[in-house]
């Protein structure tokens, strides 16, 4: 049902504050880091993700204006839909540097893997809020785990393991607040840890390991796979207590820094905005997680909640991933900073995720 506009007074306007603020900050690092000090011009991905923005707010719009209920009553829906097209991009997606994980679109490429967390949080908050009782029988955990099993191996399949590994946060949180017990979450950790030689042989591909090495010995190939990691921890130290300067940041301006639009803005927002700026910034974020969390709190019902916990627990944890690998305190990945990095399917995905927040929030009083 599309909304009632009298529910528009609870609509949360600090927090789509807060958001178009990390938004228009991300516009800015990504204008800098394209900018061409010998011609006066700046890049294209400028005006492409200008343009991911006003589609993403268009959804964000959508994803509020549909009651969340209504969403969650079609997740079986929404997420066999999501599998087929994880499907079809692994046989007929765009191919870069080996990897198929764009559909093209025409217009521009969809990457579908972007929507894993939204599509797992909503099919997963389904299942356990259907529940009439705390969810305690280790068949409800399995089945858990098969619904974030599926996608997280057809996107590791792509390959992009890094973006598969962030739905694992989000089933977690979700699993926690249905009744998982602490003491299995770590017996699952243990078992995890007892795993890993065989993982490190069997699961992981060469330039995987290859990234996990260089993180503990950039020095060891300063030039090949230590590169990014070196040059991210100089441009982060570079900024100071105050920062270059907006378009003064030689580490982005001059290239020296890989992919600075994209995996490594906060690096070059730390070198240009130095250590006051960065501060702003994870002040930010955590304005915009804690109004989610309590977006959480006071959800009327199951659905809501599990909805908001596991979209909450998803961009928490792609938040602190990518700010720590920009300081070179975490293995390179292709994680972009929400709402910042260059990427229209990841702002478009973000932010229809705020967008069922929103939601949740806004009709917190209703029945």
């Amino acid at each position: 049902m599309i909304v009632d506009r009298r529910l528009y007074r609870n609509l949360d306007w600090t927090l789509i504050a807060g958001i178009l603020a990390l938004c228009l900050v991300g516009l800015s690092m990504i204008y800098s880091t394209t900018y061409d000090s010998a011609t006066g011009n700046v890049g294209p991905q400028v005006l492409r993700q200008v343009w991911a923005l006003g589609i993403g707010l268009v959804a964000l719009v959508v994803c509020f204006a549909i009651d969340y209920r209504a969403v969650s009553t079609r997740a079986a829906m929404i997420y066999g839909v999501f599998v087929v097209f994880l499907v079809y991009t692994l046989f007929f997606g765009v191919e870069r540097n080996g990897a198929k994980r764009w559909i093209d679109l025409g217009i521009f490429n969809l990457q579908v893997s972007e929507f894993g967390r939204i599509v797992v949080t909503l099919t997963l908050g389904a299942l356990y809020a259907g529940l009439r009782r705390t969810s305690r029988r280790l068949g409800d955990w399995l089945v858990g785990a098969l619904i974030v099993g599926v996608p997280f191996i057809l996107i590791a399949r792509q390959p992009d393991l890094g973006m598969a590994v962030t739905l694992l946060p989000v089933m977690f949180a979700l699993m926690v607040f249905a009744g998982l017990r602490l003491r299995f979450l770590l017996a699952i950790g243990v078992v995890g840890m007892l795993l890993t030689p065989v993982a490190w042989i069997y699961a992981l591909e060469d330039y995987q390991r290859t990234r996990v090495a260089s993180f503990l010995d950039p020095e060891k190939d300063p030039r090949g796979a230590g590169y990014q990691q070196i040059q991210a921890r100089i441009t982060v130290g570079s900024g100071g207590l105050s920062g270059k300067g907006f378009l003064q940041g030689t580490q982005s301006q001059y290239n020296f820094l890989p992919v600075a639009h994209n995996d490594f803005i906060f690096s070059v927002l730390a070198e240009e905005q130095g250590f006051l700026g960065v501060l702003t910034v994870l002040g930010l974020y955590l304005f915009v997680i804690m109004r989610s969390i309590d977006a959480a709190r006071l959800a009327n019902d199951r659905v809501g909640m599990f909805l908001v916990v596991g979209i909450t627990a998803g961009f928490v944890f792609q938040v602190i991933y990518n700010v720590t690998m920009s300081a070179g305190l975490a293995p390179v990945k292709g994680l972009t900073l929400p709402l910042m990095s260059y990427g229209g399917s990841s702002m478009i995905a973000t932010l229809m995720g705020f967008g069922l927040i929103l939601n949740v929030r806004m009709r917190r009083f209703t029945n």
